[in-house]
């Protein structure tokens, strides 16, 4: 889709050449009868320039691309309206990439109210001080934590106050339905809990994106068809505490440091099991976290996250693999998101950890 568009942009600028070529006489266009004037030849050399802007920046999946399309159709149309009985075809490409900039714009609109969100809470004071974790810091924790904060690497490291999270991977609705390939980028922040999570995706090789935003308990998730189309909306007390357990879950699947967090409650320990609490807004959540014997976190099961399809509450997990380096932290690089049903496991989600960054500044 994106090359098709593209590959419009470009020819339909190209074509756009004629106009100035005919005005200034430089050679012979037959494809125009009616004359030209110089001025109007100069218009149509900008369209061109417009139109090449605008696809070089579509290339580059600049943010700002549709403007000089929007303004390039704008000259473009113009001038069809006085060559009409020449260039009046040109109108059926122009309405074509008016809709592509219209969706651009929508696009652009939509992940920049998620990026003025994130600036704002960027500046947020910090939760934790400034001091790096020691031994001291996790000596209350039960043993199984203890070895996965230095399983991880998070000892010697400064405490995590907030993280930014980049994914790649796939989700779907159901089994029956269509693996959605997506990108996504989040960041978390700890002095009031809050989760902003700006999804891009393809649903039937049309673009989606969906945000995902929790603060301080209280959560909502819009997904739209081409930024503009809402196709799913949820809200209320159980998208609350279901996004309690995401929050609490990011917290313990990547970023391992902020398990120092006193709104935790260590519950229960059962060998290399242990069962914990979150605490926040009046909102209690619970989950078990499964360690291998090296000390990596290999599972978290909570029975608290509601499923919109189902409209009650099932058993949620997120098994993980693939540990890798991540600016200083060993991390899991993989994770599955699986409802488990009373007659089977639904795996609907693959998450692909490509970047995490701690401590982020602006």
């Amino acid at each position: 889709m994106k090359y098709i568009l593209l590959f419009l942009i470009f020819i339909h600028g190209l074509i756009h050449v004629l106009g100035f070529v005919k005005a200034f006489e430089i050679t012979n266009v037959n494809q125009l009868s009616i004359p030209i004037s110089k001025p109007l030849g100069i218009l149509w050399l900008i369209s061109t320039l417009l139109f090449f802007v605008a696809g070089t920046l579509r290339l580059f999946n600049h943010s700002y691309w549709w403007l000089p399309l929007a303004l390039a159709i704008i000259i473009s149309q113009t001038l069809i309206y006085f060559s009409w009985q020449d260039a009046k075809y040109g109108s059926i490409a122009n309405i074509i990439l008016f809709i592509a900039a219209v969706i651009g714009f929508a696009t652009f609109q939509f992940q920049s109210y998620y990026q003025k969100e994130v600036k704002e809470y960027l500046l947020e004071k910090k939760y934790f001080d400034n001091n790096i974790i020691t031994a001291g810091d996790i000596a209350n924790l039960p043993e199984p934590v203890q070895r996965y904060l230095k399983y991880t690497g998070a000892i010697g490291k400064p405490k995590v106050n907030n993280f930014k999270i980049t994914f790649k991977g796939q989700i779907r609705k159901d089994e029956q339905s269509e693996w959605m390939p997506f990108t996504s980028e989040q960041y978390n922040f700890m002095h009031t809990p809050t989760r902003l999570f700006f999804m891009k995706a393809k649903m039937m090789k049309l673009p989606v994106a969906g945000y995902h935003c929790f603060k301080n308990g209280d959560a909502y998730m819009d997904i739209r068809l081409f930024s503009l189309i809402k196709v799913q909306y949820q809200d209320g007390p159980e998208m609350d505490m279901a996004e309690t357990v995401t929050f609490f879950n990011d917290m313990c699947c990547l970023a391992p440091a902020t398990l120092i967090d006193k709104r935790i409650e260590w519950l229960e320990t059962d060998g290399n099991n242990v069962k914990a609490s979150f605490t926040n807004n009046n909102i209690t959540i619970t989950a078990w976290l499964y360690f291998n014997e090296e000390g990596a976190l290999v599972n978290f099961v909570s029975n608290d996250r509601y499923a919109a399809d189902a409209g009650k509450k099932l058993p949620w997990e997120t098994p993980l693999k693939n540990y890798k380096a991540q600016h200083g932290y060993k991390i899991a690089g993989y994770a599955d998101a699986i409802y488990t049903y009373p007659d089977k496991k639904l795996c609907y989600g693959q998450f692909e950890t490509v970047d995490v960054q701690y401590n982020i500044n602006e």
